[in-house]
């Protein structure tokens, strides 16, 4: 199964940026944001505006409810109202992970200035010039924020902060990441891509004693797919992942990367022609036949710098995660349940 791709709210977290100075304090009464928090806490009385209830703390820091729907309301601009559409549970959701994301970023700021990290006027140009163009022009592109209720200045402040952010993250990372000779001839042996079939039986919500059930019954159909029955049949007939059914439940040309890991490290593992045990993900239970594998077809030369770029990318996340958990201990995180 290929990597889940989230979408909501707070995928915005990156281009705007935390609240002004002072949020903290409280909304005031005419400000577009009071009026929201008002009527979001007939449904989650945590967000009264009258009152400010901390979601994380730091040493340096805190992030408030009133910060995080300051933050919504400027961020979401007319898409603002979407949020009075949900239930309980999922406006405290957006609400938690909102704060987290507004600390973390506010983590990576202190510790880029502390750094004396600093953006150059033709950097925040680039930024600004690569957004006008994806808009059509600045003028298209000043309506685009008008139409969606978002203010331009803090729009631009915030391309300027997410740059010292990245300026950072590039001077820590390039010192932190590097890659051996060795290592990338291990990289270039290896199998490129491989090709399979799955069965998948889902238990993503189900209970544990659903989940055994659900296993029994992988169980019994993985037997009857080693008996020699023909797998993709059976794919068609049993498994339940909707972008793989129609084909027999295949994939084809899966690179490192593509697909969850336990998946992955299936396809790449297993000998072509024999069929997994039962792999479990977080979609479900899945049945592999290993259909065929690939190496690169490339002279080493030619590929080697790309090797050697991919390996520093997927590092890269990596020794950010543990950054950021570095950054989280030296300055005290807290998250605190609504």
């Amino acid at each position: 199964m290929k990597k889940p791709i989230i979408l909501c709210f707070i995928l915005l977290v990156g281009l705007y940026g935390c609240g002004k100075k002072g949020d903290e304090a409280g909304l005031n009464k005419d400000n577009p944001a009071f009026m929201l928090a008002q009527e979001l806490s007939a449904v989650l009385p945590s967000l009264d505006p009258a009152k400010t209830f901390s979601l994380v703390v730091s040493k340096n820091f805190k992030i408030t409810t009133v910060e995080v729907i300051q933050f919504l309301q400027t961020s979401l601009g007319n898409r603002i109202q979407e949020l009075k559409g949900l239930d309980a549970e999922q406006l405290k959701d957006v609400v938690e992970r909102s704060a987290i994301q507004i600390a973390e970023r506010k983590l990576l700021l202190d510790a880029a200035r502390d750094a004396k990290t600093v953006v150059s006027p033709q950097e925040l140009d680039a930024a600004l010039n690569y957004q006008y163009s994806r808009a059509g022009g600045p003028e298209a592109f000043q309506k685009a924020l008008k139409d969606n209720g978002l203010d331009e200045e803090a729009f631009k402040e915030n391309i300027r902060a997410d740059l010292v952010i990245q300026n950072y993250l590039n001077v820590l990372l390039a010192r932190e990441i590097t890659v051996t000779d060795e290592e990338i001839s291990a990289v270039y042996e290896q199998d490129k891509t491989a090709s399979a079939r799955h069965i998948l039986y889902l238990t993503e919500g189900k209970t544990d004693s659903e989940k055994a059930e659900i296993l029994k019954k992988t169980e019994a159909l993985l037997v009857r797919a080693r008996s020699g029955e023909d797998f993709a049949g059976l794919a068609k007939e049993f498994t339940e992942d909707p972008g793989s059914k129609d084909n027999g439940g295949l994939y084809e040309n899966i690179s490192h990367g593509d697909m969850v890991k336990p998946f992955e490290d299936a396809v790449f593992s297993v000998p072509v022609g024999e069929i997994s045990d039962v792999v479990e993900t977080e979609y479900g239970y899945h049945i592999i036949k290993v259909l065929s594998r690939e190496k690169e077809s490339r002279p080493f030369e030619e590929v080697r710098s790309e090797i050697e770029e991919k390996i520093k990318q997927d590092r890269k996340a990596g020794t950010f995660e543990k950054h950021l958990i570095d950054l989280k201990q030296q300055y005290g995180f807290d998250i605190i349940a609504l």
